[in-house]
């Protein structure tokens, strides 16, 4: 049996940028941190001729073909264990649809797990850009490019995508006491919304042509953001950028916020916090605050205590986290 252990990501500036819309026209870039909330995937040799797949359903597969989970389907054909009998199941620390980028762990972990389970190391630049060529490649998912990439590093990530569609991935140089303070400074809240992305870049990308000027403005505050980050850090100034990409991105439209989040977003504010973002391509999932931390109580109360999760950096990517005594290659 092989275990990997994949975090999820929060992003803090440039979404949108990952889009080829944006991208085949000049280059994008993000701000990114994988975090301390995982997606596990688990494979191991099945005795029967038959792949079953464990997730929010069980699937048992006579074939490759008859798999209904896409992602599996394509990885399985990917890595060339497609004729293999396996065993693969799922957990996720976090709910799908909730802008933590959930779908590109699983195909980072997934793809890792399988290259694993044939006794190959592999790179985060290989999972990055297998599982984009999974989901957006093959499967023509409409999303972008950072949430792989993240998945497959972790820490904390100036990540460039580049007219030609390869991808860049600098490490962001800080003190930890900088992060440490980040860390102490976000909360994530839940807003109990869960949405199909898709849907929501599809628009975005339709209608990136309109919005050119704005993309390219967010594109640039997470340079910015990340030039806070370095000589000791400048939390003021972190949260100060944080807030302006919240206006940059509630301009663009396409069902990104909805009253209810704006709502929120506006208490927040009146009660302490420095800025915030709505993860994800937006329309539900986590909204995450930055505050001073004896500001958040207060936060919580006038967003209604929602459930939340806690949000500390995960430094490293993808990662297999067990072999069994019992394997072989």
């Amino acid at each position: 049996m092989i275990i990997t252990q994949t975090p999820f990501r929060v992003s803090f500036a440039g979404g949108g940028t990952d889009l080829p819309a944006f991208y085949e026209n000049e280059p994008g870039a993000v701000l990114s941190v994988g975090v301390n909330h995982h997606m596990y995937i688990t494979v191991s040799p099945r005795f029967e001729d038959t792949t079953r797949i464990a997730y929010s359903k069980v699937e048992i597969a006579p074939n490759v073909d008859a798999i209904e989970h896409t992602i599996v389907r394509e990885a399985l054909r990917l890595t060339g264990l497609a004729d293999q009998g396996l065993e693969i199941t799922t957990v996720g620390d976090v709910p799908a649809g909730t802008g933590m980028g959930s779908s590109s762990s699983f195909a980072v972990g997934l793809l890792n797990a399988l290259y694993a389970y044939k006794g190959h190391v592999t790179s985060p630049s290989k999972l990055g850009q297998e599982a984009c060529d999974i989901e957006i490649d093959i499967l023509g998912k409409p999303i972008g490019r950072q949430d792989q990439y993240a998945a497959a590093y972790g820490g904390v990530n100036y990540i460039q995508f580049n007219p030609d569609h390869t991808v860049d991935v600098e490490p962001v140089a800080t003190a930890p006491d900088f992060l440490k303070a980040l860390e102490d400074h976000i909360i994530l809240l839940y807003t109990e919304q869960r949405r199909d992305a898709d849907v929501i870049l599809k628009k975005q990308s339709e209608g990136s042509a309109d919005k050119m000027t704005v993309l390219r403005q967010m594109r640039d505050l997470a340079g910015e953001m990340r030039l806070t980050m370095g000589n000791g850090g400048d939390l003021e100034g972190f949260g100060a950028l944080l807030h302006q990409g919240w206006e940059l991105k509630r301009s663009l439209g396409f069902g990104i916020t909805n009253q209810g989040v704006d709502d929120w977003y506006t208490a927040a504010r009146a009660n302490g916090a420095m800025g915030g973002k709505l993860l994800g391509a937006g329309g539900g999932g986590f909204l995450m605050i930055m505050a001073p931390p004896e500001k958040h109580d207060a936060i919580r109360a006038a967003c209604g205590n929602p459930k939340e999760l806690p949000f500390s950096i995960d430094r490293r990517g993808s990662r297999v986290i067990f072999i069994s005594d019992r394997y072989t290659f």
